[in-house]
């Protein structure tokens, strides 16, 4: 079962209906989500394949005295219900648009979680972060917008060919955005998903810095020893003094070893610096500086 269908049946399963006003805000969400068509202005359709997404609608349409019936065809589970029978949203051009502004927090929850089980999807949180909203019209979206954005979540638009969407990619919003609806225990699921992630990522990031360091010395060395056998071809290398001449007979014989590593073997050690400035001088000697 995908992520969205897990979150779908937890708000099935734990959403209270004994609150009329609540019921009627989430029927609204549903009404004005991307998956419901009107026919002829005369009868109402939502197509859905998720068996706990139509229980919830047909609960919510129940809760309210509102005759429906249900259809499968194919895949799809098809809930249609009359028109005349919803006085509670308005008609326009075959579309639904909000007629009464929820009038408190607890209403705009339940408007917004209609919302997401009409037409709502989230990603595999294990591969990337994205979940999205669909609306048959601007308003209804401008409106959702709104009153996500006074709950202090981060939301992004989208536009398309007459469908309209809401969207995040940031995984601190979604997982607001999930506490804001009542899936409490895909909120859980979902950070501990991000908590493995973010650890994953900095193991990675930490391998690939010691990696560059390695290679950067690896690199470094190669030069090393290039300056160093040059003199030695040259005879250039007999005329330097005996600091060089040890610290470059040490790298030759230790070509992996760090300049730490290095000062430490000196008969006078240096430190990390000391060893560099001397390694740097052969190698501009090498070079003609």
């Amino acid at each position: 079962m995908s992520f969205s269908s897990d979150i779908k049946q937890e708000l099935n399963k734990n959403s209270s209906l004994s609150n009329k006003n609540i019921v009627k805000q989430e029927l609204v969400g549903y009404l004005i989500s991307g998956n419901v068509n009107i026919l002829k202005g005369k009868e109402i359709k939502f197509s859905t394949e998720s068996d706990y997404n139509i229980n919830r609608f047909s609960k919510l349409l129940s809760n309210l005295n509102i005759n429906h019936s249900i259809d499968i065809v194919g895949k799809n589970f098809i809930i249609s219900l009359k028109t005349k029978d919803i006085n509670f949203v308005n008609y326009k051009e075959d579309l639904i648009y909000m007629k009464e502004m929820p009038k408190n927090e607890e209403e705009k929850k339940a408007i917004i979680r209609g919302t997401f089980m009409g037409s709502g999807s989230i990603n595999n949180p294990e591969k990337e972060y994205h979940l999205e909203i669909e609306f048959t019209n601007k308003q209804n979206m401008d409106k959702i917008s709104n009153f996500l954005i006074e709950f202090g979540i981060k939301i992004k638009n989208m536009e398309t060919k007459n469908k309209y969407y809401i969207y995040f990619k940031d995984g601190e919003e979604i997982s607001k955005f999930l506490a804001l609806i009542g899936a409490a225990k895909a909120v859980m699921k979902f950070e501990d998903i991000r908590v493995q992630k973010e650890m994953r990522g900095k193991v990675n990031r930490l391998v690939n810095c010691e990696t560059a360091n390695l290679n950067k010395t690896i690199n470094a060395a190669v030069e090393q020893i290039a300056a160093i056998k040059k003199l030695q071809k040259t005879g250039e290398f007999r005329k330097l003094d005996d600091n060089l001449k040890e610290i470059a007979l040490l790298r030759l014989e230790n070509p992996n070893m760090s300049l730490i590593e290095l000062g430490k073997k000196l008969r006078e050690p240096v430190g990390k610096s000391g060893v560099n400035y001397r390694l740097k001088k052969i190698m501009e000697i090498a070079n003609g500086e």
